[in-house]
C-alpha cells in the first residue's frame, strides 16, 4: 500500500482565517486582511496585472481605507509572491521573466509527470473522489465568474492528481512551487479566456484530462498532459514584458 501524502500545503492567508484565539472562537477578519484578499483576489482574477503599479493614492480612494493598512496589506502580499516593493517605485503586481515562466513551468510539468507515471493505472478508485470534488468546485466557480477562485481550484485540482502517486516528498515539492504556480494560472487563465477557450471550456479541459486518467492509459495521459494547454500565455508574451499580450 502506498504511504499517504502529507495534505498540508502552503495557502495564502484568506479573510476571516483564525488568529491566535482561545479554542472555539474566531475572530473576524482584520482590515489588513480584507484588504489583501480583496488584492489577492484582483491580481488572480487578472483585473491587475503583472508590472501594474499599485499606486496608494488609488487604491485608498477605490478601497475606501487609509494608507497604514493598505501599505501593511502590500507587504503581506509581498511576502506570499504576488506583489514586489521597490524604493522609490513602490509597489507592483509581481512580474515573471521568461526564464522564470520557463523555470516554473518545466518543473512542474516534471512533477506531474513522474506523479502519474508512479499512479497510472490508479489502483483504488476511490482516489480519484479528491480530484472529482475540486473539478465540482472548478465548475461552481465558472458558473460565478470568479476567476480568482478559478485559479485557486485549479491549484487544487492539479494537487489533487499529484497526491495520486502516494508520494509525501514529491507533494512537498510540488507545494513549494504555490505561490509562483498560482501567478502563472493567473496569467495563463487571462490568455486563454481573452483568445482560446470561455471558462466552461476551460473547466471542461479539465474534466477531460480527469477522464483520461480515470481511463488508466499511461501512454495516454502523458499526451494529454502534454496537449492540456497550460503553457497558453507564453504563446502570446514577448520577453520581459510580464505576462502582457
Amino acid at each position: 500500500m502506498k504511504p499517504a501524502p502529507s495534505t498540508s500545503r502552503p495557502t495564502v492567508q484568506r479573510a476571516g482565517a483564525m488568529a491566535n484565539t482561545p479554542a472555539g472562537r474566531i475572530d473576524p477578519p482584520s482590515m489588513v486582511e480584507l484588504i489583501a484578499e480583496e488584492l489577492r483576489r484582483r491580481i488572480l482574477a487578472g483585473a491587475l496585472r503583472p508590472g501594474d503599479r499599485l499606486i496608494e493614492e488609488r487604491l485608498t480612494a477605490d478601497l475606501g481605507v487609509s494608507r497604514p493598512p493598505l501599505r501593511e496589506a502590500l507587504r503581506l502580499l509581498q511576502q506570499e509572491g504576488l506583489v514586489s516593493i521597490a524604493p522609490r517605485r513602490g509597489a507592483t503586481v509581481m512580474e515573471l521573466s521568461a526564464q522564470d515562466v520557463h523555470e516554473i513551468l518545466t518543473l512542474r510539468s516534471s512533477l506531474e509527470r513522474l506523479a502519474v507515471e508512479l499512479a497510472v493505472p490508479v489502483s483504488d478508485p476511490s482516489l480519484l473522489d479528491g480530484p472529482r470534488a475540486a473539478l465540482e468546485a472548478m465548475r461552481r466557480s465558472a458558473e460565478k465568474e470568479d476567476r480568482a477562485e478559478l485559479v485557486q481550484l485549479g491549484y487544487e485540482f492539479h494537487r489533487s492528481l499529484v497526491m495520486l502517486a502516494g508520494h509525501r516528498r514529491l507533494v512537498e515539492i510540488y507545494d513549494s512551487l504555490y505561490r509562483q504556480l498560482v501567478l502563472c494560472m493567473a496569467m495563463n487563465l487571462y490568455e486563454r479566456e481573452h483568445h482560446h477557450e470561455d471558462l466552461t471550456l476551460h473547466v471542461e479541459r479539465h474534466r477531460e484530462l480527469l477522464e483520461v486518467i480515470s481511463g488508466g492509459d499511461l501512454r495516454a495521459v502523458l499526451d494529454a498532459f502534454a496537449a492540456h494547454g497550460e503553457r497558453s500565455f507564453t504563446e502570446r508574451r514577448p520577453e520581459g514584458n510580464g505576462g502582457r499580450p
